[in-house]
Formats: C-alpha cells, sequence, structure tokens
C-alpha cells in the first residue's frame, strides 16, 4: 500500500493540474457514484490526509470525492485530448475528471466515495496527525502512544489512528534508525519523541522525490536499511535481515528487521532460515517468507 510520500505526491500533482480550473469531464465508474456528475464545478483543491486523498470542488453546496490508492490504485494526469503516457487497462479506470488542460485518471482505486465537504470527518476524522501534513503534532502522538504502553511500537506507528501516513517500509526504516525491535513495548522504548521525530523526517525527505530511499543512495536495490531484504545481510553488521509479522490478524503486517542491529522481543518469527526476497527457490508455507 503506497504510504503518505507516495499519497502526499498524488495529491500534490492533482492539484497542481485541476485546482482553480472548472471541470469539463466527469465520469466516476463506481457503483454508488456512477449518476453523478461533477461537471460545471470548480476544483478548489486537493489534498492528501495520511493515506486519503480529497479533492475539494466547489459551485454549489461544497462537494469532496474522496479516494484510496488501497494496494493498487493511483492517479495519473495527462494533457486534455492526449493518451496516457502508459498503457492501462480501460476496464479499471474508476475515475476520470478533466479541465479544458489538463485530464486526471483515477485507475484501480480502492475507494470512491463523495460527501459533503463539511462531513469529510465521517471518512478521515478517525485519523491521527497526518505526518506530512498541516495539523501534525508530535506532542498529540507521543500522547497517545504514551496511553498504550503495552502495545508494540511497530504495530503502533502502523496505527492510522495514532499518525496518519507510516506504512510498512516507514515504520521499518525508522526503528531500524533507532535500533528498536519492532515488538518493543512502547513503555520500553527509551526515547519514544526520537522515533516520532525520525519517521516525520524520513517521510518529510521523500515527499518530493518518485524513488523512496532512507540510506540516501537511490540505485535499485541500495534505498533501504530493511525493508525488504529479508534473508540479505544487513547494511551495518552482515546479519540476515529477518521478517516476521506484526499487528493482530487481520491487520497484521510484515516487520522487517536485523536481529543484531535491533535486539528485542521477536513474538512471531519462528527463527527458521529465510531465503532472500527475489530467489527463484520454492517458497516455504508461510505468506512472508520467501
Amino acid at each position: 500500500m503506497p504510504e503518505g510520500d507516495v499519497v502526499w505526491r498524488t495529491a500534490d500533482r492533482l492539484n497542481r493540474a485541476l485546482a482553480g480550473r472548472e471541470l469539463v469531464t466527469s465520469d466516476l465508474r463506481w457503483p454508488s457514484l456512477a449518476t453523478v456528475d461533477l461537471t460545471g464545478r470548480t476544483v478548489t483543491e486537493v489534498l492528501a490526509r495520511g493515506k486519503h486523498v480529497l479533492l475539494r470542488t466547489d459551485g454549489g453546496p461544497p462537494l469532496t470525492l474522496h479516494s484510496h490508492l488501497r494496494m493498487e490504485g493511483s492517479w495519473h494526469v495527462h494533457r486534455t485530448g492526449q493518451p496516457w503516457g502508459t498503457a492501462r487497462s480501460e476496464d479499471r479506470v474508476r475515475a476520470v475528471l478533466a479541465n479544458t488542460e489538463w485530464t486526471a485518471v483515477g485507475h484501480q482505486l480502492g475507494m470512491l466515495d463523495l460527501v459533503a465537504t463539511a462531513d469529510e470527518g465521517s471518512l478521515v476524522g478517525h485519523l491521527g496527525p497526518d505526518v506530512l501534513g498541516p495539523d501534525w503534532d508530535p506532542a498529540v502522538v507521543l500522547a497517545t502512544l504514551r496511553s498504550q504502553p503495552d502495545r508494540a511500537v511497530g504495530d503502533a506507528l502502523l496505527d492510522q489512528r495514532v499518525l496518519a501516513g507510516v506504512g510498512t517500509m516507514f515504520m521499518a526504516e525508522t526503528l531500524f534508525v533507532r535500533g528498536l525491535s519492532p515488538w518493543t513495548p512502547v513503555s520500553e522504548v527509551a526515547d519514544i519523541e526520537a522515533v516520532v521525530i525520525t519517521a516525520h523526517r524520513l517521510l518529510d525527505a521523500n515527499r518530493h522525490r518518485a524513488v523512496q530511499a532512507t540510506t540516501g543512495d537511490l540505485r535499485p536495490g541500495q534505498a533501504t536499511y530493511v525493508h525488504a531484504r529479508s534473508g540479505r545481510p544487513c547494511r551495518r553488521c552482515g546479519t540476515p535481515v529477518r521478517v516476521a509479522m506484526i499487528g493482530t490478524a487481520p491487520q497484521a503486517r510484515t516487520a522487517f528487521y536485523c536481529p543484531s542491529c535491533q535486539p528485542g522481543p521477536t513474538p512471531t518469527d519462528d527463527g527458521r532460515r529465510q531465503r532472500p526476497l527475489g530467489a527463484t527457490a520454492r517458497r516455504t508455507r508461510s505468506p512472508y517468507r520467501t
């Protein structure tokens, strides 16, 4: 699932293409919105809220088109009247919005809703402070974390109700940088404020670049310390990076970590050898081990 930096860039691109312009095309290919026509409305702004995109319109009662990319979704912008730069399946288009200059196409969107702008809270009001948003408030995040002392710190960082925008990549990379096992209880983290600051710093550093990187090296295969590197040597100590599940099913997610650089509890790691991601050898039965 795209993380907060990707969603921020998506909203920023849509905002630059659509904001301040009247829609001349509106095609919402979503069952509950199939009869909705936004033609003639002006897009006032497009912004990200965690992993959600809010496209606000005026020209009548203010309305917000809300989308969530989920795992496969994306928005693409091209010049109105010109074909897409890359081939994409027409049957998976979920929204087309255009003004006289630019066309935005929502492809494989995971969610699409239309609500009164005043009612956006019904869709995103449950989210914690947005790591890349104007509402970012680390004090609020820290208060929430400290109110859940027994919770695994990695699981807490992934909870969008605690802070919005962090996914498995930035969780894993943040905790590697801080030298913490993802399963360390919040109460045992000596400097939880440093964890929150690091997560914000890593996401903020990535909001303006297409290649996500936490190591400072943008070359393929060199961009992360531990994320998506199970079975490969830790860049710092050479110990094989491991991956295990964190959280409670069905919301459990993968957590990559170095057992040497990030000592601490690893309750869902069975300790068996893990092949490097991308290896062609036969897969084991675990859904997260290759």
